[in-house]
């Protein structure tokens, strides 16, 4: 009697676990949900940081890097590895600024007069540059940033020029994130390129002088590759207080933050502060609101 009870007791137990299990392994999923819905991000985005809205983050945030070369020198490495240092923030500051919903970011990477430097750093640059891209073409890609690289380019190394061609092509379907690289560029140059090529089509009857206006003449800038040609905030590291120019027609009402911090340390908290900055003014555009 007492082996049937066993047998009965055991029998009973196995059929209340086999049905309870369906709804703990249920409940289970649905705490497991709930947890990875609270604490990690939708994919492709990044939560707002307290102080910041969203729904007021600039469409184009334009950098001027400055500062790798002090940074180098005091933390006792050479030149090229503060370069170096600079290449990688770039990219952080870039996926970053595309998480929190910012669509274009142009970076000022080599500007003309940069020629005029040694020309070890000038090689050490160049082979940065194409070093760079090339390691990073995947991440583009899989990270959808569209890349295009806007200058003089004459005097770029064909190895370099071969380089900007293979990421350009590999990346230009993609659409909602834009990193633009100003190589051997000059807003002065830029401007006036603009010039020569309305008075050049002036002549061949392309255009008439009463069709010139401001949107035709954006459209002979190299920025006529963005979306969003004029940049909605400027950002300049190392404590320098000037364009050095820079995209000067575009810049005409971008708001402007200039940070003592060398660029290699400019990071999260500090792009942070630019932007609660920007946030923070009224943009009137000459006007009165």
């Amino acid at each position: 009697m007492l082996s049937l009870l066993c047998c009965f007791m055991s029998l009973l137990s196995f059929l209340i676990h086999s049905c309870l299990r369906p709804w703990t392994q249920a409940k289970k999923s649905l705490k497991d949900e709930k947890e990875i819905d609270e604490g990690t991000y939708v994919a492709g985005e990044e939560e707002t940081p307290k102080g910041l809205l969203r729904e007021q983050m600039p469409r184009h945030v334009a950098v001027i890097m400055d500062g790798n070369r002090r940074w180098a020198e005091r933390a006792g490495l050479l030149t090229s590895q503060g370069h170096e240092a600079g290449a990688k923030r770039l990219i952080e500051f870039a996926e970053l600024c595309f998480k929190l919903g910012i669509e274009t970011v142009s970076a000022f990477a080599f500007s003309t007069e940069n020629w005029g430097r040694h020309k070890i750093e000038v090689n050490c640059l160049m082979s940065l540059f194409q070093r760079y891209l090339k390691s990073k073409i995947q991440f583009f890609q899989s990270e959808e940033i569209r890349v295009s690289v806007i200058g003089n380019l004459e005097k770029i190394p064909e190895s370099l020029l071969g380089t900007i061609k293979e990421t350009e092509e590999a990346t230009k379907r993609y659409k909602k994130k834009h990193l633009i690289l100003a190589i051997d560029y000059s807003g002065r140059s830029d401007i006036l390129h603009a010039c020569k090529s309305i008075v050049k089509k002036s002549q061949q009857g392309l255009i008439r002088e009463e069709d010139v206006d401001q949107t035709l003449f954006e459209r002979e800038l190299l920025t006529k590759c963005t979306e969003f040609p004029s940049p909605d905030l400027l950002i300049r590291t190392s404590g320098e207080q000037r364009i050095s120019n820079f995209l000067l027609w575009q810049l005409a009402y971008t708001e402007l933050f200039f940070s003592p911090v060398l660029w290699p340390d400019f990071d999260k908290d500090r792009v942070i502060e630019a932007l609660v900055s920007y946030q923070r003014r009224e943009r009137r555009f000459g006007c009165r609101i």
